[in-house]
């Protein structure tokens, strides 16, 4: 038999099944790491299925040819994993996400206090879940020390350490390289589109906000970018086919990225958000192709500038938010270049967040 059919029809190709066995020869006890490669098992067009036998506990027993290999799989992780399900599952697509404008939040931001975050695997597990399905959380409460920061990263996963250190300051400087250290208001934007990899979650810690102004945005570009797909799809295939470069040079560093506004994975799903205007590089088409990209370009800047998409509020010494930087943009209004206005910042890794909640929930079934 080429392939096994159970149930209501479910069929599994014999290849399918070789390839999955999960006995201990063939796979590392706990992990599932497979120990053998594809080319280490017969042709696929030769696999076949010489006999099964459904065990009384629920599994299915196979034996192969032609290598007579045996294995036993059980009836929940074939439903589970049958090949024809819906589309695999992935935390980092639209499909996995809430798309949301600024109303949606009237009610207030998902935020918890240092404490909670801290000391309670519940309140942790409903900030982690919120920056990977809403793209961020909010917390009160945390030490308005230097380097604050790094132990929020910590609590979940581990620093990204850029050029700017394992932290970066958000103030006023003299002659500032980068738009962030001025009191200049800030559309919504991406940090480091020029890194390959973006970082994947920003965080902002407030120290000192005495300033007139100077209040934090954020914006949903997922929810830009399916109403683009909606209202403009002509724009929205336009964008997420044209390559952009991105650039950032000072005296310690040229870094230097090429990507899509939007990204894709194999499926078309949205999985990623890369737009920052200050470092967008001159574009790389042919001349009668920039002004049917420049006008999808702008048709796309325009929904992400909307004010009923930009969520705005004002971050107090003592908060930190949390957010996910391939999709959430964040901007601020302009301040008081006199008012004492100081950030500190650092960077972390979205596998990182999702693999602290996915252990939260193992430890604490039924609890979270």
């Amino acid at each position: 038999m080429r392939e096994l059919i159970l149930g209501d029809g479910e069929r599994y190709p014999a290849v399918w099944l070789r390839d999955n066995c999960p006995c201990g020869d063939c796979a590392l006890p706990g992990s599932g790491q497979k120990l053998f490669g594809i080319t280490d098992i017969p042709l696929p067009d030769e696999v076949r299925i010489e006999r099964f036998d459904q065990t009384p506990d629920g599994c299915v027993e196979v034996v192969f040819a032609p290598d007579g290999h045996k294995s036993r799989f059980d009836a929940a992780w074939l439903a589970e994993h049958r090949p024809g399900r819906s589309p695999p599952y992935s935390d980092r697509a639209e499909d996995a996400k809430i798309l949301w404008q600024a109303a949606d939040f009237a009610d207030g931001l998902p935020s918890a206090t240092r404490d909670a975050f801290a000391q309670d695997p519940a309140t942790r597990a409903d900030c982690l879940e919120s920056l990977l399905v809403k793209g961020f959380f909010l917390l009160h409460g945390v030490a308005v020390e230097d380097r604050a920061v790094l132990s929020v990263a910590q609590a979940f996963g581990f620093v990204r350490r850029t050029n700017y250190g394992e932290l970066f300051e958000v103030r006023v400087e003299e002659n500032p390289a980068n738009l962030a250290f001025s009191s200049l208001p800030i559309t919504p934007h991406t940090d480091n589109p020029y890194r390959d990899p973006v970082p994947t979650i920003q965080l902002l810690h407030c120290l000192t906000n005495a300033a007139e102004g100077g209040d934090s945005g954020l914006v949903d570009g997922f929810h830009a970018a399916a109403t683009l797909r909606r209202e403009q799809p002509d724009a929205f295939d336009l964008i997420t086919r044209t390559p952009v470069a991105f650039r950032y040079l000072d005296a310690e560093a040229e870094l230097t990225a090429t990507d899509s506004l939007i990204g894709l994975d194999a499926l078309g799903r949205i999985t990623q958000i890369r737009f920052n205007n200050r470092s967008m590089r001159p574009v790389a088409l042919p001349p009668d192709e920039i002004v049917p990209f420049y006008a999808a370009y702008r048709a796309f800047a325009e929904l992400l500038y909307r004010d009923e998409a930009r969520l705005d509020f004002r971050l107090e010494p003592g908060d930190c938010v949390v957010f996910d930087n391939t999709r959430t943009l964040h901007a601020r209004t302009g301040f008081t270049a006199s008012g004492r206005r100081h950030l500190q910042g650092c960077y972390a890794d979205l596998d990182s967040a999702a693999s602290a909640l996915a252990v939260l929930r193992r430890t604490y079934p039924g609890d979270l």
